[in-house]
């Protein structure tokens, strides 16, 4: 269990294998994948076709968790919004990946990464690359290079990687994602949105031998869950929560 919800407007957590080779099963084989995912989440009832091309089964929003599933041309996404448990997170994921292989032809020799990514939203009326310049690089010699008196800030979106290992297949990516335009910044009205701290931690996958999918996904999201816990929470989503509330 954890309490994410608690601290952010909005907490999803997000999964992606990327494949090497376009997807192309046929219609028959597609519903077949998505009516074994729906026996197990009898709540995923909408089928819709983007305007990429992708095809999305979701459920009605309602009160607590919501659970996605997301085919693209060369990836494999779904995901869980307002969900307080490691648990149900993981019984996607393990459905999802169980099944894909048999039913989407998918082979080791065809995956490329699978990932996992903790989000945080807040939402904030106001200019967010200004906030989380003051609040996360406050001193910080790479703001300071730019700082002016009458200078505003229209782009602060810092993103981080690290390597978990000496051969670079293992990794984390901190990332903070505002959605100020520069119209808002000149004209001063600002809309109510979302500014993102996303936590992915990505595994690059080997043709050596068996992949175990859905093992892996809970590898991924266990690391994932316990570095938010530890570090991403104190040192970056409390941080600017306590920022924009100060604000009102």
């Amino acid at each position: 269990m954890w309490s994410f919800s608690a601290l952010c407007d909005q907490f999803c957590v997000s999964s992606r294998l990327a494949l090497r080779l376009e997807l192309q099963p046929s219609r028959e084989t597609i519903l077949h994948y998505l009516e074994q995912v729906r026996r197990a989440f009898p709540q995923l009832t909408r089928l819709r076709r983007r305007e990429d091309g992708a095809l999305l089964l979701d459920q009605d929003e309602d009160e607590g968790s919501r659970r996605y599933l997301r085919l693209d041309p060369r990836m494999l996404r779904f995901g869980t919004y307002g969900s307080e448990n490691a648990a149900e997170v993981q019984a996607l994921a393990a459905r999802a990946l169980a099944l894909a292989p048999a039913h989407l032809s998918l082979s080791e020799l065809d995956y490329d990464y699978l990932e996992v990514a903790f989000a945080f939203d807040l939402e904030y009326r106001g200019n967010h690359d200004e906030l989380v310049a003051e609040t996360l690089l406050a001193g910080n010699p790479l703001a300071r290079a730019l700082a002016q008196e009458d200078g505003r800030f229209i782009e602060c979106q810092p993103l981080i990687g690290v390597s978990l290992g000496p051969e670079c297949d293992r990794q984390l990516y901190l990332e903070v994602r505002g959605r100020t335009s520069a119209f808002e910044v000149r004209t001063g009205e600002f809309d109510a949105t979302p500014l993102t701290v996303s936590l992915t931690a990505r595994r690059y996958l080997r043709a050596e031998g068996e992949v175990d999918l859905p093992r892996t996904h809970e590898s991924l999201l266990l690391h994932a869950a316990r570095i938010c816990e530890e570090r991403v929470l104190s040192l970056v989503v409390q941080p600017l929560a306590a920022a924009i509330a100060s604000q009102h």
